[in-house]
């Protein structure tokens, strides 16, 4: 039986390491997700499923704005009475899709599309909206609107005509090693991807016909949006998971996700099912005027960089992040990869890390690993307040409930036919 899995993942991470993940287009949501495409009123969301009346304040602000930005409902009251009776909500993660925080994407939002060349398949992202007030984080005040009816009409326009000047789209593979290399994790810090992302745009945006003056926005918007690559790195990730579940065996992570109320994962001989467990809340630094009695459990799709060994798991390749979310200095960021490094199957040799003595980024969380060791994922997050509409009141790291990994380890072992008598 070991032998059986231990073939099936080490086809899984092959099919990991050699994704080639290429920006190809920047569209409206409902041009590419079958579900959002109709006349319904459907809203994707983070995490496994959950209702409205479920889901933490921020979550449900993240939503009403997103009704106010559909223009289906004029104000607040209208908005949440809607979403009480006639919305559906269905996860980002069940449409090829991923969202960070509340996850929130609603048909016209603009979104990224990753095609994943080795096996042709595409996954989908919301583009990073900044900082100070974001629907990400439950704000949807009248300037959060402008933002996304912007994001929707100028920003996704622009970079979309300046990937289609590209030959073959724009690889995201070679960025995110050279990124890695200079001190970024690709979840809390993507400050160098961020940069490199906008340097190759520029000239791009510069031979389009687009006004000059909107070719400043944008390249203002991409110099002043530290975490742009985020959403990026996101989708990225995602296409790379997703095929990497074509192959249905094994005991590889495939996603980790949550949505405020539930951890969950996927594993990858265990098909489409979530196991879940009740989600933590982050710990970290806060910003002034803000403490851990204020922060909200944790949320957001964004694990999916962990899933693939970025993140918390490659803390090591930007020890500079580790203060700001109150994981100490080098030493801890060395300890928290060296023990990522326990629940692994192995390294992602295009993704050196120099700070680890040239080791490849943490490959294939092992769910056999997990619950042996009893050492769960560390993921790298942003914290948000309890209040909607507050916004990021911190940033910490978050563990992954064990629960979940011990669910997925005895669904396997049915699957497997292993009992507790066996060898």
């Amino acid at each position: 039986m070991d032998d059986s899995i231990n073939a099936a993942n080490e086809a899984i991470t092959e099919l990991m390491s050699s994704g080639q993940p290429v920006l190809v287009d920047v569209v409206r949501a409902r041009d590419v997700i079958d579900v959002l495409a109709g006349d319904s009123k459907v809203l994707l969301h983070a995490g496994p499923p959950i209702t409205f009346d479920e889901m933490t304040p921020p979550m449900q602000g993240s939503c009403i704005g997103a009704v106010l930005f559909e223009g289906w409902a004029q104000n607040e009251q209208e908005a949440r009475q809607l979403l009480a009776h006639d919305v559906t909500f269905t996860p980002c993660h069940h449409h090829g899709a991923v969202g960070p925080m509340g996850g929130i994407t609603s048909p016209n939002m603009a979104v990224i599309v990753v095609e994943n060349r080795l096996r042709g398949n595409r996954a989908y992202c919301t583009m990073n909206e900044g900082i100070g007030k974001v629907l990400r984080f439950g704000a949807y005040d009248a300037s959060v609107i402008a933002r996304l009816e912007w994001m929707r009409d100028i920003l996704g326009p622009s970079l979309a005509q300046a990937v289609r000047l590209t030959p073959d789209g724009y690889a995201l593979t070679p960025l995110i090693a050279r990124a890695i290399t200079m001190g970024d994790e690709f979840h809390q810090r993507n400050i160098a991807a961020s940069a490199l992302f906008a340097k190759d745009m520029g000239p791009l945006l510069a031979r389009t016909d687009i006004d000059r003056s909107v070719v400043a926005d944008v390249l203002q918007f991409l110099a002043d949006t530290d975490q742009f690559f985020l959403n990026l790195a996101m989708a990225a990730c995602k296409s790379i998971m997703d095929a990497a579940r074509t192959i249905e065996e094994g005991s590889i992570v495939t996603a980790m996700t949550r949505n405020g109320k539930d951890f969950a994962i996927r594993v990858s001989g265990l098909g489409d099912e979530w196991f879940t467990a009740p989600v933590n809340t982050p710990k970290g630094l806060y910003f002034t005027g803000y403490s851990q009695d204020e922060a909200c459990p944790d949320m957001g799709d964004s694990s999916i960089t962990e899933t693939f060994g970025l993140g918390g798991m490659s803390m090591i390749a930007a020890p500079g992040v580790t203060r700001f979310v109150g994981a100490g200095g080098f030493s801890d960021a060395l300890a928290t990869s060296d023990e990522m490094d326990e629940i692994v199957v192995g390294h992602n040799a295009n993704l050196s890390i120099p700070t680890w003595d040239f080791q490849g980024a943490p490959l294939g969380i092992d769910i056999r690993k997990v619950v042996a060791t009893s050492i769960t994922p560390i993921i790298n997050t942003g914290i948000a307040s309890l209040e909607p509409g507050v916004g990021q009141i911190g940033a910490g790291t978050v563990r992954a409930p064990l629960a979940c990994f011990v669910k997925a380890l005895e669904a396997l072992a049915v699957k497997y036919g292993v009992t507790s008598t066996d060898d």
